[in-house]
């Protein structure tokens, strides 16, 4: 096979890993017409991408392949992950809180990371149920840590609650100090995003405190980047209505951003001019 075959199979195979992910599972019989190559070929790339471990062939299809729905990898395995994409991330939602205004950081790495920009923004009341966010904020105020002190520090509250592997506080008293309170904004970082699952963790507890935050938000901002898109943990905690926007990065596929766009009322790519309006 020629190298510009190969290159075409190779561009072929990406849509057709596209379009089973974002539709959940496809028909042989739809791909050849989508992509207007015989049935044979269509099996050949199925197999392909089986082999791969990127999908499951099915009776006269495939459909995605879920990944470790109920593993969840410690903090310090996540914190070396999309560290370009995090960082781009987090300059761009740290651009959407409004000084003054009361803020809620969910746990994990992308939240941790947009925390160091937080600091910048002054008279935040910020809540969080992760102990990393909060030692960030906590770190700033100690004494000698910027001469001078810090004018406008944010005011932090950490929640109680029983420690995953990612450093969040989880469980019913975490859940109870969120259902008393009302933040204006919630950023939330998440495990998976996908359409049909939503917004999922693989900790059942987690996943209850996280639906307590969005229950108390005003609006809810997901931190995640382009690697979540498609992944489906254990437990689902929100439907894609109930997000206002998605902050991203420039590495989420055309066809993922499309889906989004039609579902949610933003959708902001970090690194492009600015938000799309859905």
């Amino acid at each position: 096979m020629s190298e510009n075959q190969n290159l075409l199979a190779e561009q072929r195979r990406a849509l057709i890993l596209d379009e089973v992910r974002r539709r959940g599972g496809v028909r042989v019989n739809e791909l050849t017409r989508k992509l207007n190559v015989s049935d044979m070929t269509v099996r050949r790339d199925l197999d392909a991408l089986a082999r791969q471990g990127v999908i499951e062939k099915v009776h006269g299809g495939a459909v995605p392949v879920v990944e470790a729905s109920t593993h969840e990898p410690g903090f310090e395995a996540k914190s070396t992950l999309e560290l370009s994409a995090k960082e781009d991330i987090a300059r761009a939602a740290a651009a959407m809180a409004v000084p003054g205004s009361a803020i809620a950081l969910s746990g994990g790495t992308t939240t941790y990371a947009l925390a160091q920009h937080l600091l910048e923004v002054p008279d935040l009341t910020v809540v969080t149920n992760s102990v990393r966010v909060a030692d960030v904020f906590h770190a700033a105020q100690r004494p000698g840590a910027a001469p001078g002190g810090r004018p406008g520090a944010a005011t932090v509250v950490l929640t109680g609650g029983v420690r995953t592997p990612s450093d969040s506080l989880v469980g019913p008293v975490a859940d109870r100090a969120i259902a008393a309170l009302h933040f204006d904004v919630l950023f939330l970082g998440v495990h998976g995003i996908s359409v049909e699952a939503g917004l999922s963790t693989p900790n059942l507890a987690e996943a209850e405190t996280n639906r307590r935050f969005v229950r108390s938000a005003r609006r809810v901002v997901v931190v995640a980047d382009h690697t979540k898109w498609g992944t489906v943990g254990l437990s689902s905690f929100a439907s894609l209505d109930e997000v206002s926007t998605l902050v991203t990065d420039a590495g989420l596929p055309a066809g993922a951003r499309a889906e989004i766009e039609e579902r949610l009322p933003g959708l902001l790519v970090a690194g492009d001019e600015g938000p799309a309006e859905g």
